[in-house]
């Protein structure tokens, strides 16, 4: 198999690294603006031949068309204004193509793609990092045990292993995506009905087993992608939440609030600024830890009627850097899910040509046993 890889930021290298584990991938390609400086984990294949690198604008439709022909898959981990070109010239080029997603809006287009993909055989799959991606196959699984589903909670935070204030938290990918998600209202169902509510609102608290302990949640934007279409009128309710160290949401609330996330420009003496620039320019650096050891904590929770009687099925994950590697937790749980769906496309193991979200086209007991391959373990519990 011949895949290829767009994006070589952390997450489309810790996808890279997951496929050249796969003896049945002959090549992977990765595409990017610049593909030379590869992460610790990665640079030790920058000699190996199945490893090919590209330079690649994916704005020039023409080069992005030559870059995607003749590979099975397309595993795109670009930022996610790319995602509908993407998809479009990898439907044309007839090869399979997945994305992280992170815009509902630009997942309801490519959805418009469906007819184009079945009449060239190929899948496209958005959304398929961590949250949106794992969370919606895993909900899906919970929904599907049900005779009569009823409510769908999900829980997903990145987080540092040793917290340091005032945020206790630490960059695990991108701060500008974290700030759209703090400042973007979320879309959950309630009363059957989608709905927006504001981001960093209904905070709860939420137990995970020592040394974890307890986290706060909170909603943001995203996490729920089409699902609260899909299940409109078919579930009471379901919502995504972020889960943070406690004290964080009301901290980003603030700050929010003072107007230091806005976009508009302001004066500040003769120049004017805008103060997201601003306030990031500052705060990344001082979020940036390197090599501090991240985790990730999930919860899945669906609850409804089985066999008339009340029944919650509940998937949990706790998943931390790996030490050996140095691949973060984040990287594991988005670049190791992308790897997976591509691999799972590449095999015919998702549902058939066509567009699809991860949880209509993703096996989850499949996806379940890939992830534990790599030693992400996802446990189970009835009650």
């Amino acid at each position: 198999m011949r895949m290829v890889v767009l994006g070589a930021g952390l997450q489309g290298s810790a996808c890279v690294y997951d496929l050249l584990q796969d003896p049945a991938v002959e090549q992977v390609t990765l595409a990017d603006m610049r593909s030379d400086a590869l992460p610790p984990f990665l640079s030790k294949y920058s000699n190996d031949p199945r490893l090919k690198r590209v330079t690649l604008d994916a704005r020039d439709e023409a080069a992005l068309r030559a870059t995607l022909r003749g590979h099975v898959s397309c595993m795109n981990a670009l930022p996610y204004y790319f995602n509908l070109a993407v998809s479009a010239a990898a439907v044309d080029e007839g090869v399979h193509s997945s994305d992280l997603g992170g815009n509902t809006a630009i997942v309801f287009q490519q959805i418009e793609l469906d007819a184009a993909a079945k009449a060239h055989g190929v899948s496209v799959i958005p959304d398929c990092g961590l949250a949106p991606g794992m969370v919606n196959i895993l909900a899906r699984a919970g929904i599907d045990e049900m005779d009569e589903a009823r409510t769908v909670k999900i829980f997903v935070g990145g987080l540092p292993q040793q917290p340091k204030p005032p945020l206790n938290y630490q960059i695990v990918y991108s701060l500008h995506g974290v700030i759209d998600y703090y400042t973007t209202r979320s879309w959950v169902l309630r009363d059957g009905q989608p709905l927006e509510l504001d981001a960093l609102t209904e905070i709860e608290p939420v137990e995970f087993p020592a040394p974890v302990g307890t986290l706060e949640a909170f909603h943001t934007a995203g996490g729920l992608s089409t699902m609260a279409w899909t299940y409109q009128d078919k579930l009471e309710s379901m919502e995504y939440k972020t889960l943070r160290y406690p004290g964080h949401a009301e901290a980003m609330r603030t700050i929010r609030d003072l107007g230091l996330l806005d976009t508009e420009p302001v004066r500040v003496g003769q120049t004017s600024v805008v103060p997201r620039d601003v306030f990031i320019s500052i705060v990344e650096p001082r979020l940036k830890r390197n090599n501090a050891p991240d985790l990730v904590a999930l919860r899945v929770a669906a609850t409804g009627l089985k066999g008339g009687q009340q029944h919650q099925v509940t998937f949990d994950l706790i998943d931390r850097t790996d030490e050996a590697t140095g691949i973060s937790a984040m990287e594991r749980t988005t670049g190791f899910s992308l790897s997976i769906t591509g691999l799972m496309q590449a095999r015919g193991d998702v549902r058939g040509a066509g567009v699809s979200t991860p949880d209509q086209a993703v096996p989850a007991d499949r996806y379940i046993e890939e992830l534990r391959r790599r030693g992400i373990d996802i446990v189970r519990s009835v009650g």
